[in-house]
């Protein structure tokens, strides 16, 4: 049983993961709006596009690609794999593949890759990055494997809340994708981790929903029908794009095309998209907020839609490290607004499509992820509004049952299989399997 001494180090080392999660995530924030507003003269990455001549918004992400590719040689010979793999492997099975120094190489070559417009998410360096902090700061203080475990756990939360501003999401976060089960050890210091770097983050970035508060109306009980119809219909769409990822890996992963000019190569295949669409470049949070204040025609969200498809997968199937799940909050958004247009057009009685919208994220969140729960806590975080709540439940809850029914693995899931890591989650939590 722990010591006193190691219990006080261990609070101490839950308050420090959490400090350096937010300020790795304010600071990673603050450093791409200030490149972006000395070089660009812009305040986000879709305005610097919307601006740039042609030739240079497909020269720009081709280049943060190579730039990225050049680091990617050196911490190609650290661990691999997705950062939220690693993440599930160390609280798990107690496999520490989480190097700090390779970790900061992959946050760069991130930020060299959202800075020159891939379409690429922020959340995976900051994820990570809070989960390596979690294992440097559990070895510094010689704590023992089990807390270093729960530092891992921890910090991961604080990492996503500090991406998001989303507290109670991102202790779901670590509960339904990483651990597979509610375990009480863990969930404390995630709780008190994630309320630090949550604090920290409204310090400097503001206190109010992530994509401005929502105003949502159910306009009568039977409508949920269509939300339950939006939740089906949101998987298919997400199931699509996620083997279109899965494409694309099988792509790139060429013998011929190597480091440093497989992302080089997905940079300037992105260029070429955001050439014709400049709003897919970046995460996709401003054409969000965009769809969200339905300020887009149907024709032109169905073009983002296919355009983010496949400027994210260029990006990220080529090697460029970073997320796919603010991406994929768009590709959700997008499938929710069409749909609702959809419906309009045959004479349903619905409300505005930003709301549907709203319901789609959570549904293409949780259908990816196979997390419900942490699918609508989060956009409802995310937006504000309570009233969303049940079409939220109701959607995610059938995007995930669809989901899991077409494609055995999340996606986080299916990249640990490739490396031989089968996962199985039980009443008992997450078990190996061959």
């Amino acid at each position: 049983m722990p010591t006193v001494s190691a219990n006080g180090r261990f609070a101490v080392g839950v308050f420090l993961v959490a400090v350096l999660a937010a300020a790795f995530a304010v600071g990673f924030r603050f450093a791409l709006g200030f490149a972006l507003l000395q070089v660009a003269g812009a305040k986000d990455v879709v305005t610097a596009m919307q601006a740039a001549p042609l030739w240079l918004r497909v020269a720009s992400p081709a280049l943060g690609g190579l730039l990225g590719g050049c680091l990617g040689l050196v911490f190609a010979r650290g661990p691999q794999g997705h950062g939220v793999g690693n993440v599930m492997e160390a609280v798990v099975l107690g496999r520490f593949n989480l190097s700090f120094r390779v970790t900061l190489l992959k946050s760069a070559a991130s930020w060299l890759a959202i800075a020159s417009g891939g379409s690429i998410g922020r959340e995976g360096p900051l994820i990570q990055f809070g989960g390596a902090a979690g294992k440097v700061v559990g070895d510094r203080f010689g704590l023992s494997p089990e807390q270093t475990r729960i530092l891992v756990a921890a910090g991961t939360a604080a990492g996503f809340s500090a991406a998001y501003n989303t507290p109670f999401a991102a202790v779901l976060f670590v509960l339904e994708v990483v651990t597979g089960v509610v375990v009480l050890d863990t969930i404390l210091p995630a709780l008190v981790a994630t309320a630090i770097a949550t604090a920290i983050t409204r310090a400097f970035v503001g206190v109010g929903p992530f994509y401005g508060q929502r105003a949502f109306q159910l306009g009568a009980p039977l409508e949920l029908l269509a939300f339950a119809g939006l939740g089906v219909f949101a998987a298919l769409g997400t199931q699509v794009f996620m083997r279109v990822l899965s494409l694309g890996e099988r792509v790139f992963r060429r013998e011929w095309l190597g480091l440093p000019w497989r992302p080089a190569l997905g940079g300037a295949l992105a260029g070429l998209v955001i050439a014709v669409v400049p709003e897919v470049a970046g995460n996709g949070y401003e054409p969000l907020n965009a769809l969200l204040d339905a300020k887009f025609s149907l024709g032109f969200v169905a073009v983002l839609l296919v355009g983010k498809c496949l400027a994210t997968t260029a990006s990220v199937s080529s090697g460029n490290p970073g997320g796919v799940f603010t991406p994929t909050l768009l590709v959700g958004g997008a499938l929710g607004f069409l749909y609702a247009g959809a419906l309009t057009t045959l004479g349903a009685p619905i409300g505005p499509p930003a709301g549907y919208a709203l319901v789609g994220m959570a549904a293409a969140a949780a259908a990816t992820t196979h997390a419900p729960l942490m699918a609508a806590v989060l956009v409802f975080e995310l937006s504000g509004d309570y009233a969303v709540v049940l079409p939220l439940v109701l959607a995610t809850a059938l995007a995930t049952l669809v989901s899991r029914s077409l494609r055995r693995d999340s996606i986080y899931t299916a990249e640990l299989r490739q490396r031989g890591v089968g996962w199985e989650v039980t009443m008992e939590g997450r078990r190996l399997v061959e």
